[in-house]
């Protein structure tokens, strides 16, 4: 392709951007916008595979058969997404094991929230609920993604996670319903992971707490993302208030009231170094849980050996027939 052809796939491009159509994996686009898209998609793939963790830990010890099934069923869920967003990401030509092993390295990044502990049986209900809901108002938006595979991928995704947030807000109704005791280790859980559940939307737009380079602008400019972070945060306070009032819990916010000439809810200042802090690699969990995954990459490897032995037999095998 000549500089002149390029120029005009790339305006065809903008031409699709402006009109709010989709781009596909065969289609020119800019390099800068396939890097940002790897780059999204990995990170987003990273947070699914290694959130399997916290919850992971507790299927053995879930209360009863069926939240020990409730739970496994959330866990495979999430190994899933994480497999169709790695599979979103080879549409770009990306290699998943360079992708793996970028994560693998401390190259790339995950969800600082997966990086907090998880202490008691309350704390799968405030993932769920918090977490998981969250997830949820960032990721909707992404189902209206301009590049088509990974907005499709999200329309599953999203589904599955509304189902992992009910469940979660489920548990905590249990709880929150039950002993003094219960009540208390669901208002301990939600006082725990409310601040890093605002952290996941990222640092604030502007101001002293913005991440240096970031890339909001340009992605919001090529319609990979729809919101800014402090949009999707405000919109995740509104949505949550009045389903702690349905608990019978308290957000551990005093900051925390209605607004009524902004028809939202004002909320306290939210500690970004401690969410730098973490992303930097010096949360509670980052050495633990890389090193897990890790651990369990390694021990799989006979595995992916075999699959790529039996694949170069057929394929000898087909190449034989196909001679004969």
């Amino acid at each position: 392709m000549d500089e002149q052809d390029e120029q005009r796939e790339l305006a065809r491009f903008q031409s699709i951007i402006d009109d709010d159509g989709r781009i596909e994996p065969r289609d020119v686009m800019p390099e800068g916008y396939r890097k940002t898209l790897i780059r999204q998609m990995a990170q987003h793939a990273h947070s699914e595979i290694i959130g399997m963790q916290p919850e992971g830990n507790w299927i053995s010890r879930a209360p009863s058969l069926r939240r020990k099934a409730i739970l496994m069923a959330k866990v495979q869920d999430e190994a899933g997404h994480g497999l169709y967003l790695y599979a979103a990401a080879e549409t770009l030509g990306a290699d998943r094991g360079e992708l793996l092993d970028l994560l693998h390295t401390g190259r790339q990044k995950y969800s600082s929230i997966f990086n907090y502990p998880t202490l008691t049986w309350a704390d799968m209900g405030a993932i769920g609920w918090l977490v998981d809901g969250a997830a949820i108002v960032n990721q909707v938006p992404l189902c209206r993604c301009s590049y088509g595979p990974y907005a499709r991928a999200m329309v599953r995704v999203c589904k599955e996670e509304s189902f992992h947030q009910r469940q979660g807000f489920e548990i905590l109704h249990t709880l929150s319903h039950g002993t003094e005791a219960q009540h208390a280790m669901a208002q301990d859980a939600v006082d725990r992971w409310w601040w890093p559940s605002l952290m996941m939307f990222g640092p604030r737009d502007t101001g002293a707490d913005a991440a240096p380079g970031g890339h909001t602008e340009q992605s919001m400019a090529w319609g990979i993302k729809r919101f800014s972070n402090d949009e999707l945060r405000q919109r995740f306070v509104d949505m949550t208030v009045p389903q702690a009032e349905a608990l019978g819990l308290t957000l551990p916010d005093p900051d925390l009231r209605w607004n009524e000439q902004r028809g939202s809810y004002d909320f306290g200042e939210i500690d970004f170094a401690e969410l730098f802090e973490v992303i930097k690699g010096n949360g509670p969990c980052n050495r633990q849980r890389l090193e897990h995954r890790v651990r369990a990459h390694q021990d799989g490897a006979w595995v992916r050996e075999a699959a790529d032995a039996y694949a170069a037999k057929r394929a000898a095998d087909r190449t034989a027939q196909g001679a004969a």
